[in-house]
């Protein structure tokens, strides 16, 4: 797709990032889930509160993709004590990797995904990782294909209800030892 422009997310974006946030969320996800635990998720994960702070934390990064000025998808990194599990130094986790349903397919998530590993490589992180939802086949496929392979699982809660992720990594580095 031509012309995405991306661009970082400032703390004066976090309305924009809410609606995007909350509808890319709603379209992945609402057929799999109940409407109450899909509420209660899209109210708190995406809450005003929970946004601005996220975006004034120095360790996390939030970038848009834009085609024709709108806003069709974003992306979220987390370094050091901010990423949501393993927290090594040598790592970054790409927390978010969402794309509006109708620019699916178009190469957006993987304009976003070279954003991350471009970040990665300047930050000169050993590895890449992420959680993905066991039943996001489509989400899986993308990350294999782009290198990742499965090293555990843990538990994400939504609403009342505890699902899998799968925990993919990428290495960047080779082991020294």
């Amino acid at each position: 797709m031509e012309n995405i422009i991306i661009c970082s997310a400032t703390t004066d974006d976090w309305v924009v990032l809410q609606e995007i946030g909350r509808k890319t969320f709603y379209e992945t996800f609402a057929s799999s889930n109940t409407p109450e635990n899909m509420e209660k998720y899209l109210k708190d994960g995406f809450s005003e509160e929970k946004l601005r702070k996220e975006l004034n934390n120095e360790d996390s990064q939030f970038y848009l993709a834009l085609l024709n000025h709108r806003v069709i998808g974003y992306l979220k990194l987390n370094l050091g004590l901010s990423q949501t599990e393993m927290q090594d130094s040598s790592s970054l986790e790409i927390e978010r990797i969402y794309v509006l349903q109708e620019f699916q397919g178009k190469k957006v998530g993987q304009v976003l995904y070279s954003k991350a590993m471009e970040i990665a490589l300047h930050l000169d992180v050993d590895y890449v990782w992420l959680g993905v939802w066991e039943e996001n086949k489509k989400a899986i496929s993308f990350y294999t294909k782009n290198g990742f392979i499965a090293f555990d699982q843990h538990i994400f809660k939504l609403g009342d209800e505890e699902q899998t992720d799968i925990m993919m990594k990428k290495i960047l580095k080779a082991d020294p030892s």
